[in-house]
């Protein structure tokens, strides 16, 4: 393949920056700023809108059942196609799949926001999530390009991932202000400001050259992964919504299992296949997308236990709520500035990764002794603070590890991987902790002689058994991660191979 351009990447790009001259873009800076506007907007949608699902159904009059197809549509299409979306903005530029990525998505939140019935505004929100898989993974791609000198890497992934583990937080704010004093809808148009903003940094600070000659794209790879993360988001969501017994839902994952091991096959045998397996099995990038798949496990799952507690239980408003995020917030932006700025380039990703999952554990380890007489800040803030802090080390070392040293070509792949694995482990996350707070909620009513106090009760053994699975989630991340990543810097142009024989 080609690696003329700047499109190209890497190849182009590196030597300028290692040489100590001016940066390979001298708006740099201004790029991350776009790159990250745009994150923020994908990330934020996730929860923004989960607050605004009460009001949209009182306005449009659907039901309980159809609600979470407000969130499972979008979900879908994400998920199943974010490789694919990874793998255009290889072929086509990054810019160009990017620039396209915000017009699709802000046009998708106008309808969405615009919405006058039910199956309008599932249609909206499917189509944003496949203009998001577009989106996100060029992003990510034109972060790893545009910053090639290690020492400013690790400050805009601190920056990026960052942005990527407390936006969604943000979004409980964000969501309960729009919600509250303007319409559910406003959290649709919000999109338009920020698609705006980063289209227009994009048109002006993006770099675009098309490579000379375009690999042709594997069709039976991305027919397989594409069908086979849709078949295994859509089983998630079912699961939580029907049970782990349901046929439905275990055709779905046995369907998904069979066609995911088809794809790992079919890309050991294409010239060009659409996930270069080389990406996936360098220790560096396989360790860190454990951590990014278990921490998004825990992470997503607990913010939805967390909110209900807040709301349900403590008594607290859709914008208070979201404030009570914020402290969390501010520890893993702290965090993963330190954690990528400083630390990566000192010691290796298991004295980083291991150990901010592992603290991100004992944060929902505290948060099991909740109880009636529980207070914010004597029990929810210090342990969503100790959370964040591990959290914020794990997301921005794990994003900049995980496209670190991978070839120009495969960037937009492996960017795409990177999403990927934090979409496929926040459905199963959810849909886990769903299914083990339900039992338990169920269990401990059956349990204990009626009263009053009994659902509240029961609501809390719910939620101290979530927040036990996601600390066991964490601190078994913790051990994986710890044995699968090497314990030494990665040394620019070293390969896996001088990496294994020095024992890692």
């Amino acid at each position: 393949m080609s690696t003329t351009g700047t499109e190209a990447g890497v190849a182009t790009e590196a030597p300028r920056a290692e040489s100590g001259s001016a940066s390979v873009n001298d708006k740099r800076w201004w790029v991350l700023c776009v790159l990250g506007l745009a994150q923020l907007m994908v990330v934020l949608d996730g929860t923004v809108v989960n607050i605004a699902l009460p009001s949209a159904q009182q306005a449009l009059d659907f039901s309980n059942d159809q609600r979470q197809w407000i969130v499972t549509g979008y979900a879908l299409a994400f998920g199943s196609l974010l490789l694919l979306g990874g793998r255009l903005a290889d072929l086509y530029g990054r810019k160009r799949m990017f620039l396209l990525g915000l017009i699709g998505f802000a046009v998708a939140s106008a309808v969405g926001g615009a919405a006058t019935s039910f199956a309008m505004l599932v249609a909206s929100r499917v189509v944003q999530g496949a203009f998001g898989a577009l989106l996100a993974p060029a992003a990510l791609a034109l972060l790893s390009t545009t910053f090639t000198d290690v020492k400013e890497r690790s400050k805009a992934f601190g920056i990026y991932g960052a942005i990527a583990g407390g936006g969604a937080a943000i979004g409980l704010l964000l969501g309960g202000v729009l919600t509250e004093y303007l319409s559910w809808r406003w959290c649709m148009y919000v999109n338009l400001f920020f698609a705006a903003v980063a289209f227009l940094g994009g048109a002006l600070w993006l770099r675009h050259e098309m490579e000379q000659e375009r690999p042709r794209i594997d069709i039976p790879g991305i027919v397989l992964v594409s069908s086979g993360l849709f078949a295994l988001v859509y089983g998630f969501s079912r699961a939580e919504t029907d049970g782990w017994s349901d046929s439905v839902t275990i055709g779905c994952l046995a369907v998904a299992a069979v066609l995911l091991i088809a794809f790992v096959l079919v890309q050991q045998r294409v010239a060009q296949p659409v996930l270069p397996l080389r990406v996936v099995l360098d220790r560096y990038r396989g360790g860190s997308l454990v951590a990014m798949l278990m921490s998004g496990a825990g992470m997503f799952g607990v913010f939805l236990f967390l909110t209900y507690y807040l709301q349900q239980n403590l008594e607290f408003s859709a914008v208070r709520s979201g404030l009570a995020f914020l402290p969390m917030t501010a520890a893993l932006m702290v965090s993963a500035q330190f954690g990528s700025a400083v630390l990566t380039q000192r010691v290796g990703p298991r004295y980083i990764i291991a150990p901010g999952l592992a603290v991100a554990g004992v944060g929902l380890w505290m948060l099991t002794d909740i109880d009636l007489g529980s207070t914010y800040l004597g029990s929810v803030l210090p342990a969503t603070m100790i959370f964040g802090a591990g959290v914020g080390a794990v997301f921005a070392s794990a994003m900049s590890l995980s496209t670190a040293g991978v070839a120009a070509q495969d960037a937009g792949a492996a960017s795409a991987v990177v999403n990927t694995v934090q979409q496929v482990g926040g459905s199963v996350g959810t849909a886990l902790l769903s299914t083990m707070a339900a039992t338990a909620a169920d269990n401990y009513i059956d349990s204990h002689a009626p009263g009053p106090m009994l659902p509240v009760l029961a609501s809390l053994e719910s939620y101290t058994t979530v927040f036990w699975w996601g600390a066991g989630i964490m601190i078994l991340a913790a051990v994986i991660t710890a044995v699968i990543l090497p314990g030494r810097v990665r040394q620019p142009g070293e390969n896996e191979a001088e990496i294994v024989a020095i024992g890692g």
